[in-house]
């Protein structure tokens, strides 16, 4: 029998690659989304692709559309034995331009989200003692950039929860691991909610203006330059943590990914790395 694996977020991005990759690895794929009238573009990969998809409508922020998204797929399909949360959303600002219900939004996608799915699988994966949970954390749950106070802290959560949950979730069978990525040529770059923050930075007495220019043409530069990721190489990697024999708990997707969270667990007072990482304020 085919193994089950459900991928959230796939209306584009990495996880739209994910979905079609897992598919054409002989995996029976769910696709989820918040919104099915954006699966366009999934529809038409797989049907380029020569896979099928089964594709569900998934809101992470809502506890009944998990329950019964996964209810579904236990139903239709009698199992499932890889989750891949990928679903989450962007946010530029700093401590004093952005709101705590700015914030709170945030973290109900990246971290809330990964929370209620993994809750909703994990109990069919343990009785059957079997099961993978890959979560999409980012590099910026390794490293925290200037301006991503937000988006960083739900990052380094979802690190910390998947942390602590790998070596007992080890001890029924079910495997989990982070999938580290740096910069991707996605849609993620320009979704980002940076509505709050450059209003902010729009007045006259806002400290941060210049900087967060500076920080924002950096981050353009970067995420154009030839060192970032497709996303198909980011998904061909989740598929590796989801076929291979012994998993580990992390997975950076590039030499620079890797190179960076070295650098960063050789570094354990933080104090070259608040160098390195502030230079990017220089634009």
């Amino acid at each position: 029998m085919k193994q089950v694996a459900l991928v959230t977020g796939t209306s584009s991005g990495i996880g739209l690659s994910t979905a079609v990759l897992l598919a054409k690895a002989g995996f029976t794929t769910v696709a989820t989304l918040r919104d099915p009238s954006r699966a366009g573009a999934l529809r038409e990969r797989a049907q380029r692709e020569g896979v099928e998809l089964d594709i569900q409508p998934l809101d992470v922020c809502s506890q009944a559309s998990v329950e019964a998204c996964i209810g579904s797929v236990l139903k239709r399909h009698g199992r499932l034995d890889v989750l891949v949360n990928n679903a989450g959303a962007g946010i530029v600002g700093t401590v004093e331009q952005l709101s705590v219900e700015a914030v709170q939004a945030n973290f109900d996608v990246n971290f809330f989200g990964v929370w209620r799915v993994t809750q909703a699988v994990l109990p069919g994966m343990r009785a059957a003692r079997s099961g993978r949970i890959l979560t999409v954390a980012s590099l910026g749950g390794v490293v925290a950039l200037p301006f991503s106070d937000a988006y960083s802290a739900s990052k380094f959560a979802v690190e910390g929860m998947m942390e602590s949950l790998a070596p007992l979730m080890a001890r029924f069978g079910v495997h989990v691991s982070v999938i580290e990525p740096g910069a991707v040529h996605t849609e993620f770059l320009a979704s980002r909610n940076a509505a709050e923050a450059k209003r902010k930075a729009s007045q006259s007495d806002d400290p941060y203006a210049s900087l967060l220019e500076a920080y924002e043409r950096s981050v353009r530069a970067r995420f154009s330059s030839s060192g970032a990721q497709s996303a198909d190489e980011v998904a061909a990697v989740i598929v590796e943590a989801a076929t291979a024999e012994t998993p580990h708990l992390r997975y950076q997707t590039s030499d620079y990914a890797r190179g960076v969270a070295a650098q960063v667990r050789r570094d354990p007072v933080g104090d070259a790395l608040v160098k390195i990482v502030g230079a990017q304020l220089d634009g």
